[in-house]
């Protein structure tokens, strides 16, 4: 005969097993909504090797990883760490920057221009904007680039980035360098 106490423990080990489960493609947290990472890090001198050589090691975000409804914030964000992903592959590449500097400043000009582009489309509306959107000039910068949750771009082990085209909107200005 089983006990009150034992069997309660076996239904909250087994709700606890359940709920931590990955039943589905797209992981996500405690309150059901899609594990969009972000803000995406600055790139620095201690991060620029990693977001050069492990960009594919690094999540994206394709319509299907979403719901569909009620994640729009968390798609406006998949989607700019879509762009910011492309992006750097085009300044990491060698085709619009050549030396470490050069490279250095090209992630910072994508990192700038695909965050500016989110708080545009994330104004665009009927919701609250993202925190950081709310601010301007370097305290915008400052904002994004606090409490990162990969500050130095790491890779997800086993994981291999889908393949996705150049997303068109990007310019880097050399002389800015």
């Amino acid at each position: 005969m089983t006990s009150m106490g034992g069997l309660a423990g076996i239904w909250i080990l087994a709700l606890l097993t359940f709920h931590g489960a990955d039943v589905g493609e797209s992981v996500r947290n405690s309150l059901n909504e899609p594990d969009v990472p972000f803000p995406p890090a600055y790139p620095t001198p201690l991060n620029l090797g990693a977001i050069c050589h492990f960009g594919q090691g690094r999540p994206r975000y394709p319509d299907n990883f979403f719901s569909g409804s009620g994640s729009s914030h968390f798609r406006r964000r998949g989607d700019a760490i879509n762009r910011l992903e492309s992006w750097y592959s085009l300044c990491c590449s060698g085709q619009v920057a050549q030396d470490n500097n050069q490279i250095l400043c090209c992630t910072r000009q994508a990192w700038k221009q695909a965050l500016s582009r989110f708080c545009v489309d994330e104004y665009s509306t009927m919701t609250l904007p993202y925190e950081c959107c709310e601010d301007r000039g370097d305290a915008r910068w400052a904002c994004f680039d606090s409490e990162l949750p990969n500050p130095g771009y790491n890779p997800l082990p086993g994981y291999t980035a889908p393949a996705v085209p150049l997303q068109p909107g990007f310019t880097f200005n050399a002389h800015a360098c």
